[in-house]
């Protein structure tokens, strides 16, 4: 069991005797704070916080870190507030424990909200401070070390939240060593009789490839020597989740599996490092398409190493990683290298890439509409098979795999994202939804006025970019729900013989509060997206006026001009597919905005004649937009009719969007086109050219 006097004389080998005695008196407070409080498995409650400061301990991390470890849990599983915390240690240690300490006092309608609500907290203290999460990881780690004392189903779900989040973040910050623990011990919660069996045959297994390692192994160092360079050889062993996730991703049995024999090259300097490679590919055969330069594109995470596989003896595969001391110390420790061995590793290696990673997190942040989200659009980029992609000016970014142009638009900046129009792809025209290559170069097009497409969300694969997509519709449909919600009121008060300007502040406000609105905004919004009737709240509004000349019930509606380019909030109905020229009526529909009909669409005919529901609608004088219409074109069945069709549309100026035909007998067929036109009379020209093809019989304009 550990003791405080242990961790102080292990302290001594960095840490300054003020330094340790702060951490000694952290300890002591929390030890009485949690006085009486034992864990599951009837220890006292101080052993959790003083083995997750061993653990922190073993990362070299600073004296706050630890005195963090030791307070932890003391503003959520005791009754001292974060005040007093703060008044003893001061206010870092006390954002530390708070940025730990999860939402204990907060009602949340499940578990899934409640562990998002935690994260999303958790990852805005991270932001601040990188440590947050360090000690964090720590704590989860001890966890899942004494998760035996625990119910089966609490054991199986704290083991799978960690491989879904804590895991994946630990490997994003290049924490190895804890990643591989946590994934073993979460293996063995989730299923402990897979692992049992794979731990087995895996002990079975070293026995029979001992004489073939040493051989290998005996190989490399005598060609080492002959060479005359120094490196450190060490044996990989694969650990038992790795072959697990290979066993089932891969389908391969456990004989294919370990078949495979891993060594590690430690050199002395990165030159050593690629003549090292030379030296391993001069000795056996390298496979193509297996090597990987990480040294000069380093991971997300920081790593670097050089990847090679080759053919070794009796045709077995040998993987062989080459890196210096201090990519090793990065790969093991990750951004805790950077305390652990702070005079060899360069800090922006590891320690600036993941923060700007928790940078990355903060804007995620700011953009998710709910924790749910955010969690969702984080564990999309903790799981990365990356593939690296140049700007035009040779800045290389890494993107995960299947990543498209406007991954890579949002990867440069939000603004570039939002504002693109097209893309080159090593200098050719490619479509925004094509998958990126490894290598390729990248060059985005944009236009100032340009604005994101929903559509995008269907293949974009970053976290950053789904979620500035949606922000950004959710912010223009705020403020397009704004405007027409302003314009349906106004209209509604017009037949009043009032305006929005005639009414009373007070009055406004009065309506507010009745509503439950903040703001005269969020009224007009809930206006615009079809939950509140714009007549229902003119009359409200102007109950005030009743003494005026107003005539409530002397109600006239003057017809709103459409444009066809108000934006997300006006849709036109496919059931009768409206354009300019036909008469039109708007009915609200809740959520939608405003929906536009024909007059005589059957789906309105219950609102036609409620002013409350309906709006009575006009077509703009000036309308430059494009409307779809389906035609129906009967014809009679000879060579060259669809060429003569098409060419007719394109003589009307119209844009052929789709066209199929099926065969009714022998003699006739019947066309199926769906044209882009700019109204009625634009239509009717279309009609006409067809008309002229010679053997079209019949002409007739579709609804859906």
């Amino acid at each position: 069991m550990p003791t405080i006097d242990a961790l102080a004389e292990r302290l001594t080998q960095y840490l300054t005797p003020a330094q340790i005695k702060q951490v000694s008196r952290a300890y002591y407070y929390a030890e009485q704070a949690h006085e009486g409080q034992r864990r599951r498995s009837g220890e006292p409650y101080i052993i959790h916080p003083l083995a997750v400061a061993n653990i922190l301990a073993n990362m070299h991390l600073d004296h706050q870190s630890l005195m963090a470890a030791m307070l932890h849990d003391v503003i959520e599983d005791t009754g001292i507030p974060k005040q007093a915390l703060a008044t003893q240690f001061g206010d870092v240690v006390t954002e530390l424990v708070d940025g730990v300490s999860k939402l204990t006092h907060i009602h949340f309608e499940n578990k899934e909200q409640q562990q998002a609500e935690n994260f999303q907290k958790m990852a805005m203290a991270m932001a601040k401070d990188i440590r947050v999460i360090l000690v964090k990881l720590a704590d989860r780690l001890h966890n899942l070390r004494t998760l035996g004392s625990l119910r089966p189903e609490k054991r199986r779900r704290i083991a799978r939240e960690t491989l879904d989040i804590y895991a994946p973040i630990a490997n994003r910050l290049g924490l190895n060593d804890v990643r591989i623990e946590m994934e073993e011990l979460c293996f063995e919660a989730i299923y402990p009789m897979r692992s049992n069996m794979i731990r087995k045959a895996v002990k079975t297994a070293r026995g029979h490839r001992k004489e073939m390692v040493d051989t290998i192994s005996g190989a490399i160092r005598n060609r080492l020597t002959e060479a005359g360079v120094q490196a450190r050889i060490v044996g990989r062993e694969k650990h038992l989740y790795s072959i697990y996730c290979k066993m089932r991703d891969q389908r391969k049995p456990l004989a294919d599996i370990m078949d495979v024999y891993g060594f590690r090259l430690i050199a002395q300097s990165v030159d050593d490092c690629y003549r090292l490679l030379g030296i391993m590919h001069s000795l056996y055969k390298p496979i193509p398409g297996r090597f990987k330069d990480y040294i000069a594109i380093p991971k997300a995470n920081g790593y670097q190493s050089l990847h090679t596989t080759l053919i070794g003896i009796a045709g077995l595969p040998v993987e062989i990683q080459i890196r210096t001391e201090e990519m090793d110390a990065m790969a093991n420790h990750g951004i805790a290298a950077h305390w652990l061995y702070k005079s060899d590793v360069d800090p922006a290696n590891g320690s600036q890439r993941a923060r700007q990673w928790v940078q990355n997190l903060l804007e995620l942040q700011k953009s998710a509409g709910s924790p749910i989200e955010f969690v969702e659009h984080v564990k999309v980029d903790l799981f990365p098979d990356e593939i690296y992609v140049f700007t035009p000016k040779g800045k290389i970014l890494a993107l995960p795999e299947g990543s498209t142009p406007i991954d890579f638009a949002y990867a440069v900046h939000t603004d570039v994202g939002n504002r693109c129009i097209a893309c080159r792809i090593n200098r050719q025209l490619a479509p925004l939804s094509a998958k990126l290559q490894n290598g390729q170069t990248v060059q985005i097009v944009t236009a100032p006025n340009s604005q994101p497409n929903p559509a995008w969300l269907n293949f974009v694969v970053t976290g950053k970019a789904r979620s500035n997509i949606r922000s950004y519709l959710k912010n223009q449909r705020r403020s397009e729900s704004v405007a027409l919600g302003e314009r349906l009121l106004n209209k509604a008060l017009s037949g009043l013989g009032k305006t929005l300007q005639d009414i009373d502040q007070g009055h406004i406000e009065q309506v507010l509060r009745e509503t439950e609105m903040a703001s005269l905004e969020d009224l007009l919004e809930d206006i615009g997206a079809g939950n509140r009737m714009a007549p229902l709240m003119a009359r409200r509004l102007l109950v005030a006026h009743r003494d005026s000349d107003v005539d409530l019930d002397a109600y006239e509606q003057s017809p709103l001009a459409i444009k066809g380019t108000e934006g997300l909030m006006v849709s036109f109905a496919k059931c009768c597919s409206p354009i300019p020229g036909d008469p039109i009526v708007g009915h609200a529909s809740s959520g939608r905005g405003l929906v536009i009909h024909t007059e005589h669409c059957k789906n309105v005919e219950e609102y036609r004649d409620n002013p409350e529901k309906c709006v009575i609608l006009s077509w703009d004088k000036d309308i430059d937009t494009e409307f779809s219409v389906n035609l129906k074109v009967y014809m009679e069945n000879r060579r060259g009719a669809v060429v003569e069709l098409a060419a007719a549309v394109n003589q009307a100026d119209a844009s052929l969007d789709s066209f199929s035909v099926q065969e009714r007998d022998a003699r006739l067929s019947v066309a199926r086109m769906t044209i882009s036109i700019q109204g009625r009379k634009h239509l009717a020209r279309a009609i006409r050219r067809l008309r002229h093809v010679h053997g079209v019989t019949k002409i007739v304009r579709t609804r859906n």
